[in-house]
């Protein structure tokens, strides 16, 4: 098997291709880290590779599979990490020059599941300070280039691991999400990004750069099954969090195919207050017909809240600046970008007063989106307002003519970690200079399988999967 064919196979095929012997994790996990030395250079994803470690992990899980051993769902399978995630003995920076040279004693959840499922974890992926962006590129690594077009941004915080698995740098790679970090770099890379419902994946040991109560884990990844596989790991009760569900390992892949058939799905262009830019809409409307033609029953709705970006802004911002102070001696000044300090110094000023009344702003925005989705089964939005735009700004001010906020660009992703419900961005088109676009999936909360199935749906309508970057 050659090198690309072994790169550019989904997570469920090359596990299932090794549990028959047609390939080994040494030929898969060798076929990787050739091609990231090959493309890494070009795209900056990877910040760590830890090549020498996942051969030899390679090695035992062949092992294992020459001898008959049981084998987990991602046996000999090359999984990628954010650089926000703790990772055992692997250097985590966070993309920070205060964590420059940190190497964790012990693995987050996520991690350590996919170990026990099989999963080679063969290196970190870029991301900017802590996660503070919309943009992956931070003081130590540097920027990530759009592997579809390397002058232009990958999005982020996620944009390391989108851009490593759009380009054949391993099939799975695990983001983590608190305001679209996820679905931004899926949406910009043309990669499937889930979000899950919050607390489904338990999150610990990570840089908690932001509130806890936003954060999520979740995979990105090129088709809708290798997601559904990974969450089918990841998932599931661990007390280790205190805020995660109380479910048991769900199961997703068995229900991937039951179609969509009747659901009740709202569309909405722009939520009522978004400046979206012409060839976005265009893709999107254009997915959004496939949904009637899948059985979907589609109306133009909009939910009623108004843009969180202020005080959502608050609660983010406060819970970095607490973290910096944390790990920053009395009277010194963090050594992180110039700009993240003058965002913070905004939080600085805020009292405890503005603070709680941002959180009581937060619970009635969630219930002020209740009754939207017990008329509607799925939104259906753009999951960006822009295309990918070129590397050296922090976002477009201006968007089909009409000047925005820095929320602006990404007006549509921060609402479902605030609300905790699963949102998906699938790849749904191309804008006529070839840059990718992203439709946006939510759903109810804890209606996880229901957003993964209305993807795989579309999937299957208007595959996405077979589509490549030219960087050979």
């Amino acid at each position: 098997m050659q090198d690309l064919e072994i790169c550019r196979m989904p997570a469920v095929a090359m596990a299932k291709a090794i549990r028959n012997k047609q390939l080994s994790p040494v030929e898969a996990v060798g076929a990787i880290l050739r091609r990231i030395e090959k493309v890494n250079p070009v795209i900056n994803a990877y910040c760590t590779v830890v090549a020498e470690s996942a051969l030899a992990q390679a090695k035992e899980a062949g092992n294992a599979v020459m001898a008959g051993k049981k084998l987990g769902p991602l046996h000999g399978v090359p999984v990628s990490i954010k650089d926000l995630i703790f990772t055992k003995g692997i250097r985590t920076t966070g993309g920070s020059k205060m964590f420059e040279n940190f190497v964790p004693e012990q693995d987050n959840i996520a991690v350590e599941r996919l170990k026990a499922a099989g999963a080679i974890i063969i290196g970190k992926t870029n991301t900017p300070e802590f996660g503070w962006l919309g943009i992956t590129q931070n003081p130590l690594f540097g920027v990530t280039r759009n592997p579809w077009t390397p002058g232009y941004v990958t999005g982020g915080s996620s944009g390391g691991a989108a851009a490593a698995v759009v380009s054949g740098l391993g099939p799975i790679g695990i983001g983590t999400d608190v305001g679209g970090s996820i679905r931004i770099p899926s949406s910009f890379c043309n990669t499937f990004g889930f979000k899950p419902s919050f607390g489904r994946a338990p999150m610990n040991l990570a840089f908690p750069a932001e509130s806890e109560s936003f954060a999520h884990n979740g995979p990105i990844t090129r088709t809708v099954a290798d997601a559904a596989l990974t969450m089918e790991v990841i998932a599931g009760r661990d007390d280790r969090d205190p805020l995660c569900l109380p479910d048991a390992r769900p199961r997703y892949l068995s229900s991937l195919n039951a179609g969509i058939k009747g659901l009740r799905v709202a569309w909405s262009k722009d939520l009522g207050f978004a400046i979206v830019d012409p060839q976005v809409l265009k893709a999107t409307e254009a997915a959004v017909r496939t949904f009637s033609t899948l059985g979907c029953i589609v109306e133009a709705a909009s939910p009623a809240p108004p843009s969180p970006d202020k005080w959502f802004t608050t609660i983010v911002a406060t819970g970095l600046d607490t973290f910096l102070r944390e790990n920053t001696k009395e009277g010194e000044t963090p050594p992180v970008d110039p700009l993240m300090l003058t965002y913070l110094e905004r939080s600085k000023a805020k009292s405890a007063y503005e603070y709680v009344k941002a959180t009581h702003e937060r619970w009635a925005y969630c219930k002020a989106m209740q009754p939207f989705f017990e008329k509607y089964d799925l939104l259906l939005t753009p999951t960006l307002a822009v295309p990918p735009f070129e590397i050296g700004g922090y976002g477009p001010r201006v968007i089909a003519g009409v000047k925005v906020s820095t929320f602006g660009w990404w007006p549509f992703t921060c609402e479902w970690d605030i609300t905790g419900q699963p949102a998906a961005s699938v790849p749904c088109g191309w804008t006529d200079n070839g840059l990718p676009v992203g439709l946006q999936i939510v759903g109810r909360r804890f209606e996880d399988a229901t957003v993964l199935r209305a993807a795989a749906a579309f999937e299957q309508a208007a595959p996405w999967a077979d589509k490549h970057p030219l960087l050979d």
